[in-house]
């Protein structure tokens, strides 16, 4: 509401580019690759995408270290300006990640227009995905659906061995 996500957007993008640059300098962590959450206001900011090239070029971050999680509540206004962005990102080297896929709007025509790289299973599927079947059913849809698109997926809010074991089974292999 006052507005202070979009520098807050900013500190936290440079904060991880930063962080990846550190990372960089050393081998047992050059590897590493670093997901920033993106506001909807963030977002649709005119001038956001080169902000983020901005960033990149002042840290000197590699882009393809980088991934923007964005909601999908971000899609709702102006898609086309929003797949013309996310192009924009992507041929710089950024992924794009679909950040708690299945609990918003979740229009499948979304997913066949979107340049994404990954869709991310929201906690709240997870969290009963051994004692409740429909979320077992519906985490086991979005791995499947996500390995259809070619799109890798992680699971949010991975907390037991045996919820691993099952994400496992069933094709998910990155996890929080």
């Amino acid at each position: 509401e006052t507005g202070l996500i979009l520098p807050l957007g900013r500190w936290a993008l440079k904060a991880a580019c930063t962080q990846l640059v550190a990372w960089a300098k050393h081998s047992e962590t050059a590897r590493l690759g670093m997901a920033v959450n993106v506001s909807a206001r963030q977002f649709h900011h005119p001038d956001f995408v080169e902000e983020v090239l901005q960033v990149l070029r002042y840290t000197g971050a590699d882009p393809k270290k980088l991934k923007l999680e964005l909601t999908e509540g971000l899609l709702v206004e102006d898609m086309e300006g929003t797949v013309a962005k996310m192009i924009e990102l992507k041929e710089i080297g950024i992924g794009l990640s679909l950040d708690d896929f299945g609990t918003g709007y979740s229009s499948l025509s979304y997913l066949k227009s979107l340049p994404l790289d990954q869709l991310k299973i929201d906690q709240s599927f997870i969290r009963d995905v051994l004692v409740d079947s429909n979320d077992a059913a519906i985490a086991c849809a979005i791995v499947s659906l996500s390995q259809i698109l070619g799109l890798s997926v992680i699971a949010e809010g991975v907390e037991t061995e045996a919820q691993r074991t099952f994400l496992v089974k069933h094709g998910c292999q990155t996890y929080q």
